[in-house]
């Protein structure tokens, strides 16, 4: 586990499986300035790591993220949050290759409901509050909420969460299709795991590429998106990991995938 006084705990599970819990219990795990960053690096350094396969992010039973830490910029005005340039510690946790889970328990406001949207699975608590409460200040969500969510359940399921500020449960949002599963409190980063663990057995490379087609490829007309398709198969017919798993396939055995 990483230091205990840093913004994000990092656990390595054993079985390529890394875990990033946001760690301002206090706080209800604000984004701070500092815990951004953290997450930033924390990508970065995943992403280059080959022993790294799958990366779930999580906070605590109270809160996933109770939102952005309004403290850091509360009086600030239009031009010293452009300086901030928050956008650019966002890309990182975007950009991403490896499958990116959030396990969600407790609230999930604002710029940490857009943290969880920034993830290709979403297991959230059954009694998890989600939402975008940014209209009642006088803002908007501003790191990707109004147009991942839009892209999640629909031009007008998502105006009127954005466009009202309410909250829903975890079990709203599966309805929604905001989040992928909801599960009871004490079940949520177990499940997590347990679909870690199974996504760790399946071949790296083709876990990237079908993260990147699907992410890279969903907003282009559909000929230039299954030219995307097309090249990525391409590609994979060229590693071992598709010579491995057809010669395990026909001799009945389990495959050993290598990312190679």
């Amino acid at each position: 586990m990483s230091d205990i006084n840093a913004s994000i705990l990092r656990q390595d599970i054993g079985d390529g499986t890394v875990v990033l819990q946001l760690n301002r219990p206090a706080q209800r795990n604000a984004l701070s300035l500092a815990l951004r960053r953290e997450l930033a690096a924390h990508c970065q350094v995943l992403d280059a790591d080959r022993n790294c396969k799958v990366v779930v992010i999580t906070g605590d039973h109270a809160a996933f993220a109770a939102g952005a830490d309004l403290a850091e910029f509360a009086h600030t005005d239009g031009a010293g949050l452009r300086a901030l340039d928050f956008a650019a510690l966002w890309r990182p946790v975007a950009a991403l290759q490896k499958p990116l889970i959030a396990a969600v328990e407790g609230y999930a406001l604002g710029g940490g409901c857009e943290l969880a949207l920034h993830a290709d699975i979403i297991i959230a608590a059954e009694n998890a509050i989600l939402g975008f409460p940014e209209v009642k200040l006088g803002i908007l969500p501003g790191a990707g909420g109004t147009q991942r969510l839009v892209r999640a359940i629909g031009k007008y399921r998502a105006l009127k969460l954005l466009m009202t500020g309410d909250f829903i449960t975890g079990h709203e949002a599966v309805e929604l299709g905001l989040v992928t599963e909801a599960v009871p409190p004490n079940q949520v980063l177990m499940r997590a795991l347990e679909l870690a663990a199974e996504l760790c057995k399946r071949p790296p490379l083709a876990l990237c590429a079908i993260k990147e087609v699907v992410l890279n490829a969903a907003d282009l007309p559909l000929e230039e998106a299954l030219e995307i398709e097309r090249e990525k198969l391409f590609f994979l017919f060229d590693t071992q990991d598709k010579v491995e798993g057809i010669s395990a396939f026909f001799e009945k055995r389990t495959a050993e995938f290598k990312g190679q």
